[in-house]
């Protein structure tokens, strides 16, 4: 591994030869990060991401022997689609990680029939308030777009979406550049976690990464950095 130190106090950059070693890192991380929470409180609570990058990562966290029955996993965010669509990220959780080892965890999906996104976002709202706040881990994605989780800078919500006061869970969200309606944690609970890594890979997603943090920029990714109370730790491979 290459650790790379980088002007920005907020996040620190860990680079990888290839993606096999950041998914074996990334998992190794959050491994430890779930266990230190069971040994300290019983339980766990992480959140991952859906999308095509994370599937290897959620394989090698899989395979890691830990305490999974007092883990709860959900969702940063979420397509307004059911599980047995392809575009479903809980039906990629459930085909990488809730196998192996990590079967025994518990999943708590965002994704429910409901008359409208905002209903759904809603009664996840109130069903979720039972989990174990704060999160002990979040892992985010990015789009060339500089969104995460599904903060799209062409979000008619967005500055909801990106309150950090917010006393909300899920909020539904509606942009154009995001195809179906989505539902998404609030940045105010993602940026409460207590590990907060940004996944992403290739040289496309490291130049739209370098270009979110350039001075004056406002991208979505950059306002949940400096949002976030803690460095975010940047994991990233060609």
């Amino acid at each position: 591994m290459a650790r790379e130190q980088l002007s920005l106090p907020a996040y620190n950059w860990d680079g990888f030869a290839d993606r096999q070693q950041l998914a074996a890192a990334l998992a190794g991380n959050v491994a430890a990060r779930l266990t230190k929470a069971i040994a300290e409180r019983g339980t766990a609570l992480l959140a991952v991401s859906g999308g095509t990058t994370p599937a290897r990562f959620l394989t090698a966290l899989s395979s890691i022997p830990i305490a999974w029955d007092k883990v709860t996993v959900t969702l940063v965010d979420e397509r307004f689609v059911p599980p047995s669509s392809p575009r479903s990220n809980a039906g990629l959780v459930a085909a990488n990680l809730l196998q192996n080892n990590a079967a025994a965890a518990h999943f708590v999906p965002l994704y429910h029939e409901a008359a409208s996104i905002e209903d759904a976002a809603a009664s996840d709202s109130e069903a979720l308030q039972s989990l174990a706040w704060p999160l002990d881990v979040v892992v985010l994605g990015m789009g060339g777009d500089g969104h995460t989780a599904s903060f799209f800078p062409d979000a008619g919500n967005l500055a909801e979406l990106l309150d950090p006061s917010s006393q909300r869970i899920v909020l539904p969200v509606n942009a154009p550049s995001a195809g179906e309606p989505r539902l998404t944690l609030s940045m105010a609970r993602i940026v409460a976690a207590g590990f907060i890594a940004l996944h992403i890979e290739g040289v496309d997603k490291r130049t739209a990464f370098d270009g979110a943090m350039g001075v004056g920029v406002k991208k979505p990714i950059r306002k949940v950095i400096e949002a976030a109370p803690i460095p975010v730790e940047v994991f990233w491979a060609p």
